[in-house]
């Protein structure tokens, strides 16, 4: 009979995106069997009003409790504002959250002006405010909201003329303020992080929190004693709202084709907060 540690870790990111940080726990964590959720339906949840996004994290969080998650990972800077703090009121579990590494590039910048590439929800969340109240300091932040860049690699576009001019003109604004960081607040992003080192040149710093996430996510298992030790390989199953053909193909884009192990399922429709707050932001 398996024990806790068997059971899989939850991961849920607006669309396939979110992939990026499944590679990076996959580094750190080979032994893990990893679910994720590419909710590509409501993709991108930028512009999305927080009522909705909170209501939606929690069915997806809801979804993968009944998997048997033994921890979830909020793979969504988007999706962390939104309802970080509603998830860690309702839910027991460990869960680990993403936000744009200001801290991280603060003590980077050489010059201090970081620029902070992410979501228009994002950039006009309270917890970003926050972010900055606390860890900027004398550091000048800009930021550049970059959807166009979500949508393209939600489509599995990663390289390529057209996309290295979009990522080009987001760089370059944020090289024109002088920022010598660039922060990646949005786990879609380092999926274009060869085009965004190319654009940006080879004296400015890329963060990406991925790999933080995995370090942390690491840490709370082993301090609650939930680690899989099991030498054999971990798994990664998907389940998306949107077309099971699509996001298989961009799947296999964005982390290669060698996975064998990779299953990617229809996600089953998903009771939403029917709150007044929720209703109100939808219109419903």
């Amino acid at each position: 009979m398996g024990t806790a540690c068997d059971d899989p870790i939850g991961i849920f990111d607006s669309g396939l995106g979110g992939l990026s940080v499944v590679q990076a726990i996959r580094r750190r964590l080979p032994a893990e069997q990893l679910l994720y959720v590419a909710d590509c339906a409501y993709a991108p949840y930028g512009g999305r009003p927080t009522a909705f996004i909170r209501a939606r994290a929690l069915a997806l969080a809801g979804f993968l409790q009944t998997q048997r998650a033994k921890a979830l990972v909020v793979a969504c800077n988007t999706a962390t504002a939104a309802a970080a703090e509603a998830l860690r009121r309702q839910l027991e579990l460990p869960i680990i959250a993403m936000e744009p590494a200001v801290k991280l590039a603060a003590a980077a910048t050489r010059c201090n002006v970081v620029g902070v590439l992410a979501t228009e929800g994002t950039l006009a969340s309270a917890r970003f405010a926050g972010l900055l109240a606390r860890f900027a300091g004398a550091v000048r932040v800009v930021t550049r909201p970059a959807p166009d860049l979500v949508l393209l690699v939600e489509r599995g576009e990663i390289d390529g003329i057209e996309v290295m001019r979009r990522v080009q003109a987001h760089v370059s604004h944020l090289l024109r303020q002088g920022s010598d960081t660039i922060v990646l607040g949005c786990t879609h992003y380092p999926h274009l992080r060869p085009l965004i080192e190319r654009a940006a040149g080879p004296e400015v710093a890329i963060i990406d929190t991925g790999p933080a996430v995995a370090r942390e996510l690491r840490r709370r298992l082993e301090e609650k004693g939930l680690a899989r030790s099991s030498a054999g390989g971990g798994t990664i199953r998907i389940w998306t709202s949107a077309a099971v053909d699509s996001a298989r193909a961009v799947s296999q884009r964005l982390i290669g084709s060698g996975h064998d192990a990779l299953v990617i399922d229809a996600l089953p429709n998903l009771p939403m907060l029917q709150s007044d707050a929720w209703m109100q932001a939808t219109g419903r």
